[in-house]
């Protein structure tokens, strides 16, 4: 079998690498941190010292990265992904934009490799059980080689053949996603300033209408506990927010509630911390409505 390389072990990443290697896939890894390619040498891996290394050894590399210019630095810089010999297919799992979509499609193209774009979602446990959900465009002359490994890591949604559209996709998804926080923090805050109890009202927010991902996963594993540790930075989410604010009106669109998420977690890198997880959006919007729970008031 043809080894797969995979670049970026983060906590994505390395539960994605992690699952090829369990399903009997040999890679080739890289990652900045030593310690991360350690770590899946560990499990099996092989280890390369460049991006251009592992297109050296690997017909089809993923990559796994948290910024896009880190993404179009892999693929397309100096000792890039595109100057390895055997690299024929490029996958972009991290969430990048359609516009740097289309730039790394044609920058990849001028080197004869084909590029998809196949954002995930679902967190970091669902990148290590394998059922994350990913949204894929690219050329459907490679998409059964491309799907082929994608199927270790969830299920695939193949948007067609138009560069980003993948990223569209995903940017769409993180829009609701975030919004959810949004406003199950503004609820819950005009409950809790009202009397009610905050556990008693995601229960009752579960069984009705009101059930959203926020409600049904955040709240009870990271709000209610006080802990804000979901696992989904609020930096990153800031980098989605603000990739689907300008793709939105790149396309003539006033996304209001986009920009108003994008602003509200501006705020909590600035309010709460530059390491703070996207939860955290309920604690600034406690805050403007005067309101502290780890004090009781």
């Amino acid at each position: 079998m043809s080894p797969v390389g995979f670049i970026g072990l983060g906590r994505m990443g390395a539960g994605m690498a992690g699952r090829l290697l369990a399903a009997g896939v040999p890679i080739v890894v890289h990652d900045v941190s030593p310690d991360a390619v350690a770590a899946m040498v560990g499990q099996g891996a092989s280890a390369a010292e460049s991006p251009a290394a592992v297109g050296d050894r690997c017909e089809i590399v993923c990559v796994s990265l948290p910024m896009p210019d880190i993404v179009h630095e892999v693929l397309l810089g100096p000792k890039g992904v595109a100057d390895g010999a055997k690299a024929r297919i490029a996958v972009d799992l991290s969430t990048s934009g359609a516009a740097m979509a289309r730039r790394i499609s044609e920058g990849l193209a001028a080197h004869g490799i084909a590029s998809f774009d196949a954002p995930v979602s679902g967190g970091v446990k669902p990148a290590h059980a394998g059922t994350l959900s990913l949204m894929a465009s690219g050329p459907e002359a490679q998409w059964p080689q491309v799907e082929a490994v994608l199927g270790h890591f969830g299920k695939v949604f193949y948007m067609g053949e138009t560069p980003g559209a993948g990223q569209t996709m995903k940017l769409v998804n993180n829009l609701l996603g975030a919004i959810a926080i949004a406003v199950t923090a503004e609820g819950m805050t005009m409950g809790i300033k009202a009397g009610l109890d905050p556990a008693r009202m995601i229960e009752v927010l579960n069984q009705s209408t009101g059930i959203n991902s926020a409600t049904r996963d955040k709240w009870p594993r990271a709000v209610l506990p006080r802990s804000f540790d979901f696992g989904f930075a609020a930096a990153l989410s800031h980098k989605d927010m603000k990739l689907m604010v300008d793709e939105a009106q790149g396309l003539g669109m006033d996304p209001h509630l986009g920009i108003y998420v994008r602003d509200l977690l501006a705020r909590v890198l600035h309010e709460v911390g530059p390491d703070a997880d996207f939860t955290a959006m309920a604690k600034v919007v406690e805050a403007d409505a005067g309101l502290d729970p780890e004090r009781g008031s």
